[in-house]
């Protein structure tokens, strides 16, 4: 499998900026093997759920590295925070040794959530997202090149998409955009993963990294989920249906957001008035786990806007946000991408409506964003194209063909 967009940036954190390269996203996302491929030499990773290797890292934490990779060479830290001094380590660790080796670290818990306040390692290493596949990278033959956030806008409109597009969307839409489902293209692979991967982010991942004791609730709670996707999220509702206090559903939400397993979008407010500020949306990694037709392009759609947006800003393209709008008279548009807080491109979904939402209108006339489109996931043109001044139309496969 040729490398992956994340590539370039963990290339240039280690080898130009020399500082460590924090790896991070879904399990099973591809994040060892994007590892393992940028390795001068295959010995030099290290897992901390093996228990040699972590016998090796506690025996000698400086130095553990020399036989496996000598100076001007790189290291790969596997799941290292699961460790409960990681921090601490890595810090030691890069002071230590890091005119002599390169330490990419990945994991699939959220190494960013760290990051907020009092950071010890602020300065020793940059964050680089690696997400599920989407179709313009599945579709791109050099899966390492990036655009920049205009470029891709523009090529939605100026370019013809790649050959390709509509089967890629129908692919990632039925198998998911993770590898190993994806690749195989079959049901029977992807019922064994999904089963496979529930029960080792419920039974592993969440063990060994909270102190959450009731695991059959939560695996209860991951069943609920797949409903309540697109919508305000009423924590409230789950509390009744589990039986539980209502700051245990908060922080169990909180434990599968930084596995990996979602993600919650924020309204946003701004200065507009009468906008909901409190209640968040969420979207699942797996959007196949979701049977209605129309939850599942949104969550599909906000997969690809998600991805997009923490690519740009790994990139250093800019600091770039997703969220929703919506207001109190139920006016509601799907997405806005924001660049430093400000509104850049507001997205709505639709199955098959080539009506332009009056939403849309309403909240770019308000918002005034760079672009604002309408996705169609089905239309009778595959590549369609329309300018209804000041909005866009085209179909979902058309755009995400040009997005990272």
């Amino acid at each position: 499998m040729p490398l992956r967009y994340a590539a370039p940036l963990i290339q240039q954190s280690l080898h130009d900026d020399r500082v460590m390269a924090f790896l991070c996203g879904p399990r099973q996302v591809g994040k060892t093997t994007l590892a393992k491929a940028l390795l001068r030499t295959a010995a030099a990773y290290f897992n901390w759920d093996i228990a040699t290797d972590r016998q090796r890292i506690m025996a000698n934490p400086e130095r553990f590295w020399e036989m496996e990779a000598g100076p001007g060479q790189r290291i790969v830290l596997d799941e290292i925070h699961k460790y409960p001094r990681w921090k601490r380590f890595l810090k030691g660790l890069f002071d230590a040794v890091a005119p002599e080796i390169e330490i990419l670290v990945t994991g699939s818990g959220r190494l960013d959530v760290y990051q907020r306040g009092g950071d010890s390692l602020a300065g020793r290493y940059h964050l680089i997202h690696l997400y599920p596949f989407t179709v313009g990278e599945l579709l791109r033959a050099d899966r390492q090149s990036l655009r920049t956030p205009d470029e891709a806008f523009r090529a939605i409109f100026d370019h013809a998409p790649p050959a390709g597009n509509t089967a890629a969307l129908n692919q990632i839409d039925r198998f998911s955009g993770f590898p190993a489902p994806l690749f195989a293209a079959t049901e029977t692979r992807l019922r064994r993963w999904r089963q496979t991967y529930r029960q080792v982010v419920v039974r592993e991942d969440l063990r060994d990294l909270t102190r959450i004791r009731e695991l059959g609730l939560v695996d209860q709670l991951m069943l609920l989920l797949p409903h309540r996707v697109g919508a305000p999220l009423s924590i409230n509702a789950l509390r009744e249906e589990l039986a539980v206090a209502f700051t245990t559903v908060q922080s169990w939400l909180l434990a599968l957001a930084r596995l990996y397993v979602l993600f919650e979008l924020r309204p946003f407010a701004g200065k507009l008035a009468r906008t909901l500020r409190r209640e968040g949306k969420i979207y699942l990694f797996d959007h196949t786990l979701l049977e209605d037709p129309g939850a599942r392009f949104e969550n599909l759609t906000a997969l690809h806007l998600a991805k997009a947006c923490a690519a740009w800003t790994d990139a250093g393209f800019g600091e770039f946000t997703l969220h929703y709008v919506r207001d109190k008279e139920q006016r509601e548009v799907d997405f806005l991408i924001c660049e430093a807080r400000r509104p850049y491109a507001l997205i709505e979904c639709k199955l098959n409506d080539a009506a332009p939402s009056p939403h849309l209108r309403y909240f770019h006339e308000r918002l005034r964003p760079k672009y604002a489109l309408q996705l169609l996931r089905q239309h009778a043109t595959p590549n369609f194209l329309s300018h209804r001044k000041p909005l866009w139309l085209c179909t979902a496969a058309r755009c995400f063909a040009q997005l990272p």
